[in-house]
């Protein structure tokens, strides 16, 4: 039976469902929503985040999303909290409770605690006249029409809405904070994102005799000699005082060989490309990514304040730091 199973159309099933749970969320962006966003704001303390069972795993990804966006956050499990764990909580704290029946009993259980330590609560369910809804200072409707379980017992369509509400939030509270990708950085050190965030241009360029350069004066040829020196695919041309004049890549000896041009008897000066994009030592890696797509270049030299080589770096080059 299992090998004539329709596996695909149950999940599309599913994936209709989900979707329209998500678009029935916007109906609870109201009023409601920009208290809970102001709360969290402006709270001197900590968010925590607690949820039960599935709720709890929400509960837990929510947590993480705002702490890595600004808005210092961390999960209790509110089994946990009632043996101890309250003591992390203190009174400049907001409290986010997820719960779709709105009547998880380990939250409830706390809500007394809570209120005598004067903490605010911001709860999160899918039944606006549930207990948890009438006790909170703000309630978000989370309401979906139907799981995706057809047994309607496996949280799934509720879930999604859930976490897609917390993340709303997470960035609406972002943008409100005026949060940046050094911001961001600064959360996400490790890994592949660290580097992509954390890397400068200077951690990754070419320096000192591997920058390849020449002369106003040089010859075409000998030019060519530096960039298969380098392997860099161009070569900075530099006046008398060592200032950047120009550049020469692979792409200008293609011209030049149309051309017809001497390479032996005319000099880089007559064929060089002048104002060509550099970028600074303190850029980050991935703006660097960006300008070079933008100007669809392979490479880029590093000027230093008085328009001096002094690194360069190729696509390869990010590559192998993991930028891209």
């Amino acid at each position: 039976m299992s090998a004539e199973f329709d596996y695909r159309t149950t999940a599309q099933r599913v994936l209709d469902i989900e979707k329209a749970a998500l678009e029935g969320l916007s109906q609870y962006l109201d009023e409601s929503f920009n208290k809970a966003c102001r709360l969290m704001f402006e709270c001197h303390g900590k968010v925590i985040v607690t949820g039960m069972g599935k709720s709890g795993h929400i509960a837990n990804k929510i947590a993480a999303t705002l702490a890595s966006t600004g808005t210092p956050a961390f999960y209790v499990h509110p089994g946990e909290a009632s043996h101890g764990d309250l003591g992390m909580i203190d009174g400049k704290d907001v409290v986010l409770a997820l719960s779709n029946s709105g009547e998880s009993e380990e939250i409830i259980s706390l809500l007394p605690v809570l209120r005598r330590r004067g903490l605010k609560l911001i709860c999160m369910t899918g039944k606006p006249e549930s207990t948890m809804a009438r006790e909170a200072d703000v309630h978000l409707c989370t309401r979906v029409e139907q799981e995706a379980c057809p047994l309607g017992l496996a949280p799934t369509a509720s879930t999604t809405a859930t976490l897609a509400m917390g993340d709303a939030l997470a960035v609406a509270l972002l943008e409100a904070r005026g949060f940046t990708a050094d911001d961001f950085a600064l959360s996400h050190p490790g890994g592949a994102l660290g580097k992509r965030l954390l890397l400068r241009v200077a951690d990754i360029m070419h320096k000192e005799e591997k920058v390849p350069r020449v002369g106003l004066n040089t010859l075409i040829i000998e030019a060519l000699m530096e960039i298969g020196r380098s392997g860099m695919g161009f070569t900075a041309v530099v006046d008398d005082e060592g200032r950047l004049a120009g550049i020469y890549t692979d792409g200008d000896l293609r011209r030049t060989l149309d051309q017809k041009i001497d390479v032996h008897n005319t000099t880089i000066a007559q064929v060089m490309t002048r104002g060509c994009t550099t970028v600074a030592a303190g850029m980050l890696a991935a703006e660097a990514v960006k300008l070079m797509e933008e100007k669809k270049i392979s490479g880029l030299l590093v000027l230093d304040d008085k328009q001096r080589p002094v690194g360069a770096f190729n696509m390869h080059d990010l590559l192998r730091a993991g930028v891209i």
